[in-house]
């Protein structure tokens, strides 16, 4: 079973616009609502690749319910700790001449409520696959990532990190399967700007040395790099297409990988396929499409 997890998950509201005028009243031409977060955004592109996850998080009242119910109703298994006050994020995404982002700041945790989450992690077991994606709420310890790792390490549990800086280098030691950082992301956890492949490469490599198995380095509209766990390095373009949502790419991607690896145990694959799905979430308003992703996996291993 491959679990997701989204400490601060969210309804986003995203509203088109023909321009934004700051300190007017705009009118939108369009409204689209989903249930967001980047652990949810996981299983979801993974449903839509037919392989099952149970997502897990922390959401409260009235919005935390329409997220549950949202998720559920995809056929995707969910396992939240409800908190007993306060109310999951929503998130507003204005779509004009370029993307503004208004972010809820979301609901206290409690220390009961992380306990709580700690032991439906226990029930993992070997060959199970965790998803730890996104940014950590104030209201949880700044080690959580590395107290959850912890807790598991000795399971031959599958780590998947999606974060940054600090909160990916820190779980380094416990030996994660899969690091996503972007190519920004990764020169600022060596205080630098990497320029070219090579500069990725040698970065990713030194991650590996660290303990990551495999670095998948997105790059936007220029690709991916992958480090994998043979050695090997890989490096993809994205097929052709317009770029007008870059909200869920990289989950798609880490989603895209994940089922690609269990699929065929081939990372080359597993990197096309999380190409696929990442550039089919940028081409789209909202997540990736089953239908898209294989159009797209098609364009990508005909090599056109």
């Amino acid at each position: 079973m491959i679990y997701t997890v989204t400490f601060n998950p969210a309804i986003d509201y995203v509203m088109k616009l023909d321009s934004l005028k700051i300190g007017e009243v705009n009118r939108s031409v369009g409204e689209e609502i989903y249930v967001g977060g980047k652990g949810i955004n996981v299983s979801i592109v993974l449903n839509e690749l037919g392989v099952k996850s149970r997502a897990l998080g922390f959401c409260a009242g009235f919005t935390g319910a329409a997220i549950e119910k949202g998720i559920k109703s995809m056929g995707i298994e969910t396992d939240f700790v409800h908190l007993e006050s306060g109310n999951s994020r929503i998130n507003v995404k204005i779509r004009a001449e370029d993307e503004t982002e208004l972010n809820g700041q979301g609901p206290q945790i409690s220390r009961e409520a992380i306990i709580s989450l700690l032991e439906r992690l226990d029930m993992m077991k070997e060959g199970d696959t965790l998803v730890l994606a996104g940014s950590i709420p104030n209201t949880l310890p700044e080690n959580i990532y590395e107290l959850i790792l912890e807790r598991l390490s000795g399971k031959k549990i599958r780590f998947v990190v999606d974060a940054t800086k600090d909160l990916l280098l820190n779980v380094l030691k416990f030996k994660p399967f899969l690091i996503k950082p972007n190519n920004f992301e990764l020169g600022e956890m060596f205080n630098t700007t990497l320029k070219t492949n090579d500069e990725i490469i040698s970065c990713a490599k030194e991650l590996q040395s660290r303990g990551a198995e495999n670095v998948l380095v997105s790059m936007a509209g220029d690709g991916a790099i992958l480090a994998d766990a043979g050695g090997e390095v890989h490096i993809i373009g994205t097929p052709e297409g317009k770029a007008v949502n870059s909200v869920g790419a990289g989950d798609s991607m880490v989603a895209g990988f994940i089922a690609g690896y269990m699929e065929s145990g081939d990372y080359a694959y597993a990197l096309r396929l999380g190409t696929a799905a990442g550039s089919a979430t940028a081409f789209s308003m909202g997540l990736a499409k089953s239908d898209e992703i294989y159009r797209l996996l098609q364009i990508i291993q005909s090599g056109k």
